[in-house]
């Protein structure tokens, strides 16, 4: 099966084109050039691919404060463009999105048939792109998922290892609560999907690792391998959301309900604890 993957540079996209062939497929991504998300119209999806899915978006969650309407160019038009173009062709669509539609004001984790409440330009973006898509396409999975991460690109997990180098003390936020899912898994929970879907199990999925855990909790759990490695432990003080301000407001509560997912494409979901250790593996290993 001949992918495209947009988003090549970014966590998902990278661990995409890593993987392939471990996921046996062929992985086509066009760089800027030939496929931009910031350029709507000018999108032409390549010819001899059996199927998309979208890894591309804008990321930069406060900085979308500042810039709405580059964000909802990339988040909310282009995968309209895709899933469009890709609907001419019969091919499926996998379109990866994210905890930050909902509110987080529930308290038990969300399920795909939960109403949206998007609370950050980033997330009502996303949330766009998801009904952009879904009218586009009858053969469209929306994937949303959450806390990614990767040995790849910039994320909590390398920031908390470079923060806890420099310094002996971290406020870390204590009243959020998620599940960090590596994006190789969610890479390989995609191409299940892709594989897999038709317009009879199209739909609206969640995916990511198995377990919830605050940022505070995710700090502590990072620090308690990386300090063995690196002979050094900071003190990793909880705080609340109010003590460390950001633009954008984010969902206290990113549980996702899984059971959906699991059941229609048979998805290994791997416990967070377990798939950092393979990444903090991998991180303490590399040479400053």
């Amino acid at each position: 099966m001949r992918l495209l993957v947009t988003g090549g540079t970014g966590q998902v996209g990278e661990a995409l084109m890593r993987l392939a062939p471990k996921l046996g497929v062929t992985v086509i991504a066009p760089g800027r050039a030939d496929l931009d998300l910031a350029n709507p119209g000018a999108i032409k999806l390549p010819d001899g691919i059996d199927g998309v899915i979208n890894a591309g978006a804008y990321t930069a969650v406060d900085k979308a404060e500042s810039e709405p309407a580059l964000a909802e160019t990339i988040n909310g038009i282009a995968p309209g463009v895709l899933a469009t173009q890709a609907a001419k062709r019969d091919l499926p669509i996998v379109q990866i999105s994210t905890d930050y539609v909902f509110d987080g004001t529930k308290t038990e984790p969300y399920l795909e048939t939960d109403p949206v409440n998007p609370m950050s330009v980033y997330g009502r973006t996303k949330e766009t792109g998801e009904r952009a898509v879904r009218e586009a396409n009858p053969r469209h999975a929306i994937m949303r998922t959450s806390w990614v991460y990767a040995v790849h690109g910039n994320n909590f997990v390398k920031t908390m290892l470079r923060l806890g180098k420099e310094r002996d003390q971290l406020k870390v936020v204590a009243d959020q609560t998620g599940a960090p899912t590596l994006a190789d898994d969610i890479a390989a929970a995609a191409v299940l999907m892709a594989k897999a879907l038709t317009a009879s199990n199209a739909g609206t999925y969640h995916y990511t690792a198995e377990g919830a855990v605050t940022w505070h909790g995710f700090a502590q759990a990072i620090w308690a391998k990386a300090g063995l490695r690196l002979g050094r432990q900071p003190k990793i003080d909880p705080i609340p959301t109010s003590g460390y301000p950001t633009p954008a407001r984010r969902p206290k509560n990113s549980r996702l309900d899984c059971s959906k997912t699991v059941a229609a494409f048979g998805v290994v979901r791997r416990p967070w604890e377990r798939a950092l250790d393979e990444t903090l593996a991998i991180l303490l290993e590399e040479k400053p």
